[in-house]
């Protein structure tokens, strides 16, 4: 699509629905000289050249692209109105495109009755399962695997919930003898387990977990902020039962704009008992009195919210719905691309590959025999790719001696950790970059 024309067609069209309410002179408080813009939009891209080519399939650090060019659209488009997705009074149109895209999200997980709304980010959407999970077990705790993300302590300290971490497999996934060791101390009301850690992209046997639900009458809440996309190839590029089990779950976090293609911030969090809104009741004496339907922050924590987001998601949703044959088709490329290198790193001589990806995320390190040789080759090709004629952008994953010698027990563990490069592969044009990607790295790892 050629992005130059839709913008302008976003700007014009949203200018004439605007002046369908009458031509008005803008107050002169805000009036800016275009000389004095220019100055300071040329000040801005000059800094916005400060950022690392996230859209270029040379870039494989971290969980970051530009959103598609759909999105954008939709985004300015929206944006221009900027209406709020709190109430039908902010953003009747916006509201109905969000609970649009929410049924969307939710069929692809397989929920049928559910209750849900975007959030600004995964974080927020979390936040929000974690205090229904608090209302619900007020005197329990919640109990989440050591590979999970950051954000579950630090939103449970926020709630004032205690936090059990539970230690994970040989994969980075979760221990269930370990958890159900846990879950018979009756401490735990609520289990966090997690399709795409932030990591190494690990599944936490969902499917295994709800026997244990039903035993101990705990709730499952499920993190897939960075992975549930991948439940469009449940049963093709990836094992069935996980991605399925997530509808006899009780709640999930799923983030678009990672592989959903928007802009941040973009989350979603959704829950199988459409009961819950009860902990959410609240009045307002100045709103939600244009309806009588559902105002979106009636089932929500945050009050304003971007309803360019909803329009964002709508229209890519139209043009590339979640899917197989939509969005499946970008991460399937990925899941290829991540299998393709991990290919060529068990054939390497001086790269050594981690742990096989179950996502589009490798790990992998430069050859060694001692976890104190590993650590410093990782950082210094990971800080020398981003720099010459030929740059690769890549990250860096600190894992414990146990987890090393769970995977690489060959390796002397003389340190307690050390540092491994992880490369992401969420733009499908990786598909067809990885071999580069891999000489490069193979070429800055040599002695």
């Amino acid at each position: 699509m050629d992005l130059r024309h839709w913008v302008e067609q976003a700007v014009s069209s949203i200018q004439d629905w605007s002046s369908s309410f009458g031509v008005f002179e803008g107050h002169p408080a805000l009036a800016v000289d275009d000389a004095d813009f220019g100055k300071a939009f040329g000040e801005l891209i000059t800094r916005l050249g400060d950022n690392y080519p996230y859209g270029h399939p040379r870039y494989a650090g971290q969980m970051l692209k530009p959103p598609h060019p759909a999105a954008i659209v939709g985004y300015l488009a929206a944006m221009q109105i900027n209406p709020n997705n709190h109430a039908l009074d902010g953003g009747p149109a916006t509201s109905a495109m969000e609970k649009e895209v929410v049924a969307a999200l939710a069929t692809m997980f397989g929920f049928g009755e559910h209750l849900g709304h975007l959030t600004t980010s995964g974080t927020i959407a979390n936040l929000e399962a974690l205090f229904v999970a608090r209302e619900l077990h007020p005197s329990q705790g919640v109990a989440y695997s050591a590979e999970a993300h950051y954000t579950h302590p630090r939103m449970l300290r926020v709630l004032g919930v205690e936090g059990y971490e539970v230690p994970v497999d040989g994969q980075g996934r979760m221990d269930l003898d370990a958890l159900e060791t846990l879950l018979l101390t009756g401490k735990v009301g609520t289990v966090v387990l997690t399709t795409g850690t932030t990591g190494l992209g690990a599944i936490d046997p969902i499917h295994e977990a709800l026997a244990l639900r039903e035993r101990y009458g705990v709730r499952i809440h499920v993190d897939a902020a960075y992975g549930g996309f991948f439940t469009l190839l449940a049963g093709a590029e990836l094992p069935l039962e996980p991605w399925r089990a997530i509808a006899s779950c009780d709640s999930v976090v799923v983030d678009p704009h990672k592989h959903g293609l928007q802009p941040y911030g973009c989350g979603a969090v959704l829950f199988a008992d459409p009961a819950v809104g009860r902990f959410y009741l609240h009045d307002s004496p100045y709103t939600y009195f244009t309806s009588d339907d559902l105002h979106l922050g009636e089932i929500s924590l945050e009050c304003s919210r971007a309803g360019a987001a909803a329009a964002a998601l709508w229209l890519t949703f139209r043009l590339l719905p979640p899917t197989p044959d939509g969005l499946g088709r970008s991460l399937a490329a990925g899941i290829r691309a991540a299998r393709g290198w991990a290919d060529l790193i068990e054939s390497s001589s001086v790269l050594t590959l981690y742990q096989r990806p179950s996502l589009d995320i490798v790990s992998y390190f430069p050859s060694g025999s001692r976890l104190s040789d590993i650590d410093p080759v990782s950082d210094r090709v990971m800080h020398e790719g981003m720099t010459g004629e030929d740059p690769v952008f890549l990250s860096t994953l600190r894992v414990s001696a146990a987890a090393m010698a769970a995977r690489h027990p060959s390796i002397t563990p003389d340190a307690d950790a050390t540092r491994i490069l992880r490369s992401v592969l969420m733009k499908p044009e990786q598909e067809a970059h990885f071999p580069h990607l891999h000489a490069r790295v193979e070429s800055l790892a040599r002695p």
